[in-house]
């Protein structure tokens, strides 16, 4: 599987229900892929099931995939990934062989459960009547729904077999065998050599999926969804279909696998962080093995899209959170996925973002992607690329160039423990309201301290309180940030504190607000737990 996108299916993934506002905020989008022929293969032409679908269309979808279907309505060029062009015939989401139309099914179900982390919403309140109005509208885009030649036949999929430790040891060793690796990289979490340089059919950049993290898989999760990935591949994407090159046994070996490589199940997002007491003094040299016995908590990361700066899809969509403390400091492991590590370059939380890239937010490129961004190319030539070799070895992909903004990570807290209720505005802070930012710019060495009361007033601290150590490795930042207990707004057993966390990254020029956040969250001090002495009394009486 040299799967250069996501595994796909139906079964709707676990997202934030920010990422649905933030499709509803681009327009009243309508369906992903789509185009019809039904499952016996016969099409609804009728004219009043195509005009209810054209009403549909145009209230819902036109805003993104255009009048014309044609992909490019004028929200277009601010999505990640670019709507689908109807008109191509190319669906992305289907049963059907590589290369092939979908079936109205196929169609229907994109429809009503979207395509989780774009900004194509599900759509659970249209009648069932009115989904299949709005397919048969959308297969009039493309004349290849027309042709008989075209009707679509769906692929065997066979029931799931039951999955064991052989079958994914089976399913590691094709996985790199078939080049899955080269993007999606040895963990699955998307940062394969040639991660950086895919490109689908348009020739728009285009991230692997981050096979460790399911719930953002465009199609859905299942075991059952993957396998049909593997079987017929994405089209307008590189990633292709094993039909023909695997057995089903092999392909549900890899399913298996890249099922192991995050154990199933979802995010878990939770809104607590708890820091443990340990007994020995905090030392950052130990790096993450210190944080052993820590729990995990994952909060979702989403796009600042409310002031000047906005990121409409940042690359990372979530951070998981570990903290400790001892008798003197307290120490926070923040570790999120990452393409690539931006070590050159500089960031910071008030480095200025031009009104004219944000309003193009299409067109930065990644370091080692060429001209064109992550996020699609508004002006991209008419012309696709050549077909991509998704067997081509590392070492013929462009190497990357030094990017211009590194890779950075944020933790906010703010200035003064709140008595109340009230917080400091999530954005950086408020005149009223100052939030301290242990700021990261992983090109350094160590980390740095703002005070923050609004976007436009972010002053250095120069009290040096906080340390950190970085690393990163295959694919994912591992950050430690350690403060004195009561060096600014103090920590204390049994206290909240409120908690935000940023994430930029330097390969899509994330820098000063261009950056993906969290709102508020608490970590709480976990009390030290003091041996009873009733229990030796009991046992001596």
């Amino acid at each position: 599987m040299t799967a250069r996108s996501h595994p796909a299916g139906f079964a709707p993934a676990a997202r934030p229900r920010w990422h649905a506002s933030l499709a509803v905020l681009f327009a009243s989008l309508c369906i992903a892929p789509a185009g019809f022929v039904s499952a016996a293969g016969a099409q609804d032409t009728t004219d009043t099931k195509h005009a209810t679908g054209r009403t549909l269309y145009v209230k819902y979808c036109s805003q993104c995939h255009g009048e014309k279907g044609d992909g490019e309505g004028y929200a277009a060029a601010h999505l990640s990934p670019r709507p689908r062009n109807f008109t191509t015939g190319k669906f992305k989401i289907r049963t059907t062989p590589n290369g092939a139309l979908p079936t109205h099914q196929d169609l229907v179900n994109v429809i009503r459960r979207g395509m989780p982390y774009t900004s194509m919403p599900a759509w659970p309140n249209f009648s069932d009547q009115d989904v299949s109005d709005l397919a048969n509208f959308v297969a009039t885009f493309s004349p290849d729904f027309a042709n008989p030649e075209n009707a679509p036949k769906p692929v065997p999929l066979p029931s799931a077999p039951r999955s064991s430790k052989e079958s994914i040891e089976q399913g590691k060793k094709l996985y790199e065998e078939n080049g899955c690796v080269k993007c999606h990289g040895t963990l699955g979490r998307g940062d394969g050599p040639s991660a950086a340089t895919l490109m689908d059919d348009w020739g728009h950049p285009i991230r692997p999926a981050d096979l460790a993290q399911p719930w953002t898989f465009r199609g859905g999760s299942s075991r059952e969804d993957i396998f049909r990935t593997m079987s017929t591949g994405l089209n307008g994407t590189p990633m292709p279909s094993f039909l023909d090159a695997l057995t089903p046994e092999q392909r549900w070996a890899i399913t298996d696998f890249i099922e192991s490589l995050s154990g199933g199940g979802g995010p878990g997002y939770t809104n607590l962080v708890v820091a443990r007491h340990v007994d020995d003094p905090i030392d950052l040299a130990k790096g993450t093995a210190s944080f052993e016995s820590a729990r995990v908590a994952r909060f979702p990361i989403i796009g600042q899209i409310t002031q000047p700066g906005r990121e409409f899809h940042p690359p990372a969509t979530s951070v998981t959170v570990q903290a400790i403390y001892d008798a003197e400091s307290i120490a926070l492991l923040v570790r999120w996925h990452d393409m690539s590590a931006q070590k050159t370059g500089k960031n910071g939380p008030s480095l200025p973002v031009p009104k004219e890239e944000e309003e193009a937010q299409g067109t930065a490129a990644p370091a080692g992607a060429g001209d064109k961004s992550i996020w699609g190319d508004a002006t991209a030539a008419a012309e696709p690329p050549p077909p991509q070799d998704p067997f081509a070895e590392p070492a013929t992909a462009p190497s990357a160039a030094p990017s211009e903004f590194s890779d950075a990570v944020a933790v906010q807290i703010p200035s003064q423990l709140p008595t109340g209720a009230r917080k400091p505005y999530f954005i950086f802070g408020d005149a009223q309201n100052s939030v301290d930012l242990w700021f990261f710019d992983l090109a350094r060495a160590a980390p740095l301290q703002f005070t923050g009361a609004g976007s436009g007033s972010i002053a250095p601290n120069e009290t040096g309180d906080v340390t950190g150590v970085a690393n990163y490795d295959q694919g994912e930042w591992s950050v430690i940030f350690k403060r004195p207990l009561r060096a600014g707004a103090p920590f204390a057993p049994g206290q909240f504190m409120p908690m935000a966390f940023s994430v930029w990254d330097g390969a899509s020029r994330e820098r000063g607000n261009r950056r993906g956040l969290s709102v508020w969250y608490s970590l709480y001090m976990e009390p030290e737990a003091v041996p009873s002495v009733v229990g030796p009394m009991i046992q001596t009486a």
